[in-house]
């Protein structure tokens, strides 16, 4: 393809796009295909000759959208938002359009120093001290192992220079609330803890936050058996009911085993994928107080700030130690800029890097910090309406505290003699309406286990949702159960 065949079938993937965006609404929210559906359209065997463009994007309408499920509908409620505002998707579409190669600074130095530059613009944006400095990670998946790793080479004063985990005379323990987000415990795993040394930490029944006092007798419990604790997961804002840990508390836990820095004292891994975007809201920031004793932060601008995906934001304060663990210097990467720039490859898993920053810095300069609080503040209050409505009908009640934008609730119906529905009964219940919303492509919401029984989560944070749209969530939830009884 030349520039100028890429400039015609730009334009139309462009307006295609943004057709695609101002229907989305007509859309069913749930991909409405069959296991196997989307395939069986394509063909078994690659081409063999160049197709004209058109023919593509004719096989982006009959073949890829139906098997789309549209979580930019205003009606998606889902797991947690997955924006992609149009100003990022500009950004994304300028890295894409560059093929900066990003595995030093001479690679790409804009690559580098635009990412320092934006990383540094969302620190201030949440609060952050200037003690912090960040990257940006695919996810916060990746940033958990990131911080798995460099708590274990600190707790195993640098083990990888020597003979790794298999020469730590003590076992190494990560300790968590089985709400963290189960991508902790696949962390521990590839960071080599080892599921054996990830301990439950015993959360508040209602809140579902860590409690301090469990933390402190269970990495007493671990010190006396001669194992080390290494790392703390604490989460703002976890998956399930956007619980939000005691920050202040577990830092005081952690103090008494060390100064620190030291290796005596756990690493602190804050993992606030979603909340971290409600931290640009200043009336929102005591949700993370104590997070400047943290060692690793991590939030994702991809769920609710809209940035579009994979824009992690990684910070830590102390980025040597960062270096030391991920270091990686290939006599084909060295240059005269050594030790004056920022080195990326040392900063995460990956040598060659896209340039996400410009997703970013796109986002932040075309609709600008205030428009992003706004839209926050507005979901704030859709969260809130919805809990008053659920509080004040009969047969509804929430499950957790609503502390940002996620609604956890259950419908409780009464048996033919009258008494409450438990059991199986009920577990079959609530699965079985939250299913008919879904298949109905009318909207989308998640089932969830909260305690052993099967919940609804209503999580609100699509860029296009408006209160129209959660009031019309509620009347289908009403009107779906009032079907089934």
């Amino acid at each position: 393809m030349t520039p100028e065949e890429f400039r015609a079938a730009g334009h139309e993937l462009i307006d295609w796009i943004a057709d695609y965006r101002a229907s989305i609404e007509t859309r069913p929210v749930l991909a409405q295909v069959a296991p196997g559906e989307v395939r069986s359209m394509l063909p078994d065997v690659p081409p063999t000759e160049p197709e004209p463009f058109a023919s593509v994007l004719a096989d982006l309408d009959r073949v890829v959208v139906p098997g789309v499920t549209t979580v930019q509908h205003p009606m998606h409620f889902g797991w947690f938002p997955s924006n992609a505002a149009l100003a990022s998707v500009l950004g994304d579409l300028a890295s894409s359009g560059i093929g900066s190669l990003g595995i030093s600074w001479e690679s790409s130095p804009a690559l580098t120093e635009v990412e320092e530059v934006v990383c540094d613009w969302m620190r201030q944006l949440v609060g952050l001290s200037r003690a912090w400095v960040g990257t940006i990670q695919d996810t916060a998946s990746t940033a958990a192992i990131v911080a798995l790793l460099v708590a274990r080479e600190r707790a195993s004063e640098f083990s990888e220079a020597a003979g790794g985990l298999q020469s730590v005379e003590q076992p190494l323990v990560v300790y968590a609330t089985d709400q963290a987000h189960s991508s902790v415990v696949k962390a521990a795993s590839v960071a080599g803890f080892g599921l054996d040394n990830v301990r439950t930490v015993a959360h508040d029944p209602w809140t579902r936050a860590m409690d301090p006092a469990s933390l402190d007798e269970s990495i007493a419990a671990d010190l006396a058996a001669g194992r080390r604790p290494a790392a703390v997961i604490a989460s703002i804002g976890t998956t399930g009911t956007t619980a939000v840990d005691p920050l202040p508390a577990i830092v005081d836990v952690l103090d008494r085993l060390g100064p620190d820095g030291s290796a005596d004292r756990p690493w602190l891994h804050v993992d606030a994928a979603m909340a971290g975007s409600a931290m640009i809201l200043p009336e929102r920031r005591s949700m993370w107080e104590g997070v400047e004793a943290a060692d690793s932060i991590t939030f994702n601008p991809h769920k609710w700030l809209g940035t579009i995906l994979d824009t992690s934001l990684f910070y830590v304060r102390d980025p040597q130690h960062l270096v030391r663990v991920l270091s990686t210097n290939p006599s084909y990467l060295q240059s005269s800029a050594d030790g004056q720039v920022t080195q990326y490859r040392d900063w995460g898993l990956p040598l060659g890097r896209r340039f996400r920053a410009l997703k970013l810095w796109f986002h932040l300069r075309l609709d600008g910090p205030e428009a992003l609080r706004g839209r926050l503040r507005r979901d704030l209050d859709s969260a809130a309406w919805l809990a008053e409505q659920i509080d004040a009908e009969p047969g509804w009640t929430l499950v957790a505290p609503v502390s940002l934008q996620t609604v956890c609730v259950r419908h409780l119906p009464s048996t033919a003699d009258g008494s409450p529905m438990v059991g199986e009964a009920l577990e079959a219940h609530t699965q079985q309406w939250v299913a008919n919303i879904n298949r109905s492509g009318q909207a989308y919401l998640t089932a969830s286990k909260l305690d052993g029984s099967w919940m609804v989560r209503v999580s609100i944070g699509v860029e296009g949702t408006e209160r129209h749209h959660v009031a019309a969530v509620w009347d289908l939830m009403r009107s779906t159960v009032a079907s089934l009884t």
